[in-house]
């Protein structure tokens, strides 16, 4: 989360509101037909100003100000800062005052005929620490001693490497051997404690570990462009720190863990296993983020995979190495890790299953390799890495290496196969460990692992450790989840919900005309009102839908609005369906009609202005090509489904037929099952109307192709109950043909040839796997539902310790800083509830 003030990782702002500001230069164009230039375009835009440009940037090489002094207007104004903005010109005791709190400015001194790099230390900078950039004061005996407290520095920075006298306070009473906390109180971090010649300013040290966590960049690229920036032509000549940064920058990420998880106010704590580690927000965790009360069973669902693209060589000596966070973060602790490996048996891993050559290649010997990957475990529906469960490899994925697995005999494990990877196993692993058909597993892959491997493998050549690593992809899957709908304005809808929208406007209006039908004319008042009440709420939706469509059709006026027609022959008298009542039930009360009518057109028949209102031809012409794909797919969609809910109800229609009506034993029985056939009947012709305009709009937006012929037109005959199920010993069955759509996707070449039973088996089997993705979907839908609970109640919870923390804090910085903390978790948390208000569980 860097800004121009260069803030650390772990430095949040104070707020989460982004401004929603566009700074495209194209939207100056006017609103009617909107524009937005290419990058080309812009660039044709600057050629005619090239030369220009170039001759401006000439005119900077000059003697500025006409080489007199701009501060005391008397000596000669040879300096001049390229660091700072405008020009300036300054003489030599003029510069050095100037940049007395700027002592990382670039400056370039007049030689009489171009300028030349200089710096502020040759120009008599002395840099004072210890009082606040100003000189100690000199009292009796203090101006000799100031002599013996005065240092050569190199000090980095993100602009490059400086040097610098500096002079420390050496006044009574002050102690010559700390001020090293006189460099750390001025954002400096020395890189030793006794007599400091380097330090490295806090700015750089977090310039440093966002390039390492977002551009994967090395501590040598890194210091080689430090280099580089200092002097591109001499690098030589820059003096040499890179084991000097690789040190400060452990220590640096080290004290910012400890800061951000708050151990420097809980000086009396400890971290323990997992203790500077982040985890998922929207994990059921009991004492985070599930409530004091909570009585439900939560199946926490993990994936664990293994790396062997980290590699590490042997230490030399690692008995020497000092770790400063030895199983705190996602790798577990070193010690109790090699005592279990010891401990364990060795076997020899080979695949029973499919001849992985992964694993099998992971098994060969290694022994110049300290390790020869990683396992890690994430949960599977975030990727959020676990804390304190990452470990080395030795030879393949052994068992033996996840400690993890030592588990509470009473905990059952529900195993399973990402759906990737279980394509290359035996097809009698399919039914066994698929996901799609693991009750509780919502809809997961669980291959999240395999995605956050390739960022890691960037880095798996120069990094010994990936908690820095794990803790910033789980920082910004944390991020994403909180400020998933940043980018979209309230109350604006993306291309695909808008068109879907559509779509479902044009079903209640269907509906709404079929309602009426079944009125008498006249109305009475209680129904005149109700009917009244449902205009107005479609016509609301079709106001706001064409008002949400401007900001994809650009602002295009469309001409030639029309009025819905229903194919009369669908269009019979139906029988009111429960299911698809919602607001349509005469509940009891009183009624009175309202005085003003809101829309002169019923709603009903009010135009649905979408892509396939205007044809192919016409959008491919206004540069809509991504209108027409995305609602020529939703539109074949709502073909399938209405086709495939039109064979499921014939199926029913054939079969009420064959075993209630023609089997009644009394007139009562055959009036009930006429009235179960009736209800039956609406739902076909529904479902026929929808197809027609699915149809319609399809063949408005296809671009070329044979989609006329596969979505062909419904006839009242193709409609009729099947005569198989009827009159199986009927005359003339050597001709008769099954209507179209029973014969999509391949259906009419097996049954042309004779496969028996074969279709019934594949019907069967899809109608199995279909249910299964329904019920994964189900299980999603209520997933997702109670993870928006838990993330805002995981915000608050961090919320609530860093209030707890700056309660209790009695030193003014400790104080700001919790509070701090506890505005950005507050934010976090009113954005959780501002996203997931109306859709998140209410309670558990």
């Amino acid at each position: 989360m860097a800004s121009s003030q260069n803030l650390n990782f772990f430095d949040f702002p104070d707020s989460l509101d982004i401004p929603n500001s566009n700074w495209n230069d194209a939207d100056d164009a006017p609103q009617s037909r909107r524009h937005t230039k290419s990058q080309n375009d812009f660039i044709r835009e600057w050629l005619p100003w090239q030369a220009e440009y170039l001759n401006v940037i000439l005119e900077g090489e000059q003697l500025a100000k006409g080489g007199i002094c701009e501060q005391c207007e008397e000596a000669e104004g040879s300096v001049q800062c390229m660091s700072c903005t405008g020009v300036h010109a300054w003489c030599g005791p003029c510069a050095v005052k100037a940049h007395r709190d700027l002592p990382f400015h670039k400056v370039q001194q007049w030689n009489g005929t171009h300028y030349q790099p200089t710096s502020l230390m040759e120009l008599g900078f002395l840099w004072h620490i210890g009082h606040g950039g100003i000189p100690a004061p000199v009292i009796g005996q203090i101006l000799i001693q100031r002599s013996q407290a005065m240092f050569h520095m190199t000090i980095v920075h993100t602009q490059g490497i400086f040097s610098h006298e500096v002079s420390v306070c050496n006044c009574p009473g002050s102690n010559l051997s700390d001020w090293h906390l006189d460099l750390l109180r001025q954002r400096l971090f020395p890189a030793s404690i006794s007599k400091p010649k380097t330090a490295f300013t806090f700015d750089v040290l977090d310039c440093f570990l966002i390039d390492a966590l977002e551009c994967k960049t090395s501590a040598m690229s890194f210091y080689q462009k430090l280099k580089r920036f200092t002097d591109n032509a001499f690098p030589e000549r820059v003096p040499d720190r890179y084991r000097e940064l690789m040190r400060v920058s452990w220590l640096w990420r080290d004290l910012k863990h400890r800061k951000w998880f708050g151990f420097g106010h809980d000086t009396e704590q400890v971290p323990g296993d997992g203790g500077l580690a982040l985890f998922c927000p929207a994990c059921p965790q009991p004492g985070l983020n599930l409530p004091t009360d909570w009585k439900v069973q939560y199946d926490r669902q993990y994936v664990v995979d293994g790396n062997f693209t980290a590699q590490h060589m042997k230490m030399n000596k690692p008995e020497l190495d000092v770790a400063l966070s030895d199983g705190k973060g996602y790798m577990v602790s070193e010690v109790p890790y090699q005592s279990h490996l010891q401990q364990s048996l060795d076997s020899k891993e080979r695949s029973t299953c499919s001849n992985h050559r992964a694993i099998n290649a992971a098994n060969i010997n290694k022994s110049n390799c300290w390790s020869t990957g990683i396992g890690a475990t994430a949960c599977a529906c975030h990727g959020c890495f676990v804390p304190h469960s990452v470990v080395d490899f030795q030879k393949g994925e052994r068992v033996k290496n996840s400690p993890s697995l030592l588990l509470p005999p009473a905990l059952e494990i529900t195993p399973a196969v990402g759906k990737f990877h279980l394509a290359a196993h035996k097809l009698s692993c399919f039914p066994r460990y698929s996901l799609n058909f693991v009750k509780g597993a919502g809809h997961l892959d669980g291959e999240i692992l395999e995605t956050l491997w390739a960022p890691f493998n960037k880095i798996s050549p120069t990094a010994r450790y990936y908690d820095d690593h794990m803790r910033d992809s789980n920082w910004k899957m944390l991020v994403g989840i909180a400020h998933q709908n940043q980018e979209s304005p309230p109350g604006n809808v993306g291309s695909v919900a808008w068109l879907a929208e559509g779509i479902s406007i044009e079903d209640s209006q269907d509906q709404l005309r079929s309602e009426l039908q079944q009125l008498p004319i006249p109305m009475s008042p209680k129904q005149e009102v109700k009917i009244s009440e449902k205009r107005q709420r479609l016509s609301v939706r079709i106001e706001k839908f064409h008002s949400n469509g401007q900001a994809f059709f650009k602002g295009l006026d469309i001409d030639g609005a029309f009025t819905p027609q229903d194919d009369p022959t669908f269009c019979g008298k139906e029988e009111d369906e429960d299911e698809d009542r919602e607001f349509w039930d005469d509940d009891e009360g009183n009624w009175e009609v309202s005085e003003e009518e809101v829309v002169e057109l019923a709603s009903e028949l009010m135009s649905i202005w979408m892509p396939s209102s205007i044809g192919a031809a016409k959008l491919m012409e206004l540069g809509l090509q991504d209108l027409l794909t995305e609602e020529r797919d939703l539109r074949i969609g709502q073909a399938n489904d209405c086709l495939d809910q039109l064979r499921t109800d014939l199926g029913n229609k054939a079969m009420l037929y064959q075993l209630n009506f023609w089997t009644a034993n009394s007139t009562r029985e055959g009036t009930r099952t006429k009235k179960e056939i009736q209800k039956v009947v609406a739902r076909v012709n529904k479902y026929v109307r929808s197809y027609q305009r699915a149809r319609q709009a399809i063949v408005q937006l296809n671009t070329g192709g044979n989609m006329a012929e596969r979505y062909q037109g419904i006839q009242p005959e193709d409609l009729a109950v099947s005569k198989e199920v009827t009159e199986e010993n009927r005359f003339g069955q050597g001709t008769s043909k099954l209507a179209w759509f029973w014969m999509m996707n391949g259906e009419q070449s097996q049954l042309n040839g004779g496969a028996g039973g074969f279709m019934e088996e594949f019907y069967r089997i899809n109608w199995l796997k279909a249910r299964a993705r329904r019920d994964r979907w189900k299980e999603e839908v209520s997933l997702v539902r109670h993870e928006m609970l838990w993330t805002g109640l995981w915000f608050e919870y961090h919320k609530n310790m860093w209030e707890k923390r700056a309660l209790q804090s009695t030193e003014p910085g400790k104080q700001a800083y919790a509070n701090k903390q506890m505005g950005l978790w507050s934010d976090f948390a009113k954005k959780a509830r501002f996203m997931f208000q109306g859709k998140q569980l209410e309670c558990i």
